[in-house]
């Protein structure tokens, strides 16, 4: 740790990694807002600690286990059907899975907000605590996989002689960057939240977000699936650059109309208010 401590690259590789933990944890916060949004209001901070807390267990013992992490790459089983061929992997079948339930989630609960069907039982808090913190468990083990794969894939292994940090020293970093990441998302996980919740459109952008993140881990797992139809087209993953850049502007966009409508209210009561003393003046006048 002393070693690392004074290399300035592990202090570049440390902060690099903590920013891309915090942008991958996006979703997390997103899915997050949502899931303990249906909870009675005191239970809700209780059911983002625990999330994120989990999220930090699941990314330590992955690490941990980064040996078995990786052998997860090698091929379970062949499919071959002419027309379809595949090479599933235990990973493909965990990120593939997990945009299965992302995607049943998202569409479900846009489907209970234009029913109007969670209003009646957010106080009763149907949903439940634990059923909340499971579905935030079973989807912090995808992102899981998901963000220490990058990690690895970034903090080289290599020993300090050939330029990289060691075994020892790269999970050290990793370890560091999650908690590092972990503790500013629980920070600011309770402001996010509230400000989702009051906004109701920001939810369904939110919930429209889990849906291309689903898309995203479905490509995703297909890709590492070696997924491929006919004799060339072959599944591709989704550059995530190009998912986040649009998560960004369409943020952007909507912040912009909450701005809008923020300004257009006085202008609105204003003229109500004109309205109101014609109709007082037309009244004493009759």
């Amino acid at each position: 740790m002393t070693e690392l401590i004074s290399n300035p690259n592990a202090w570049v590789a440390l902060l690099t990694l903590t920013f891309l933990e915090i942008i991958l944890g996006i979703d997390n916060i997103v899915f997050l807002s949502i899931v303990s949004g249906k909870l009675p209001e005191k239970e809700q901070p209780k059911a983002r600690k625990i999330g994120l807390a989990l999220a930090m267990v699941f990314r330590i013992i992955l690490l941990f286990g980064i040996t078995w992490v990786l052998s997860l790459q090698e091929t379970l089983f062949h499919i071959n059907f002419g027309f379809f061929e595949a090479h599933v992997t235990g990973q493909s079948l965990i990120i593939f899975g997990g945009g299965l339930f992302l995607l049943y989630k998202s569409v479900s609960e846009i489907h209970h907000k234009m029913e109007g069907e969670e209003e009646g039982t957010k106080g009763k808090s149907a949903s439940g605590l634990s059923n909340a913190i499971i579905q935030i468990a079973l989807l912090n083990i995808v992102f899981s996989f998901d963000s220490i794969l990058t990690a690895i894939g970034m903090i080289s292994m290599k020993s300090p002689a050939e330029g990289g940090f060691g075994p020892t020293g790269a999970i050290e970093i990793m370890i560091l960057s999650v908690v590092i990441s972990i503790a500013i998302m629980m920070i600011f996980a309770g402001p996010v939240s509230k400000f989702v919740n009051e906004h109701p459109t920001i939810q369904i952008l939110g919930l429209s977000f889990l849906i291309l993140i689903g898309v995203m881990l479905l490509a995703e797992g297909s890709h590492l699936a070696h997924f491929r139809f006919g004799n060339d087209v072959e599944v591709t993953s989704i550059p995530k650059g190009y998912l986040y850049f649009a998560i960004f502007f369409s943020l952007f966009v909507e912040f912009l109309n909450i701005k809008v409508r923020k300004n257009s209210k006085p202008v609105q009561l204003h003229n109500n208010e004109i309205k109101d003393d014609n109709l007082k003046d037309t009244d004493i006048n009759n």
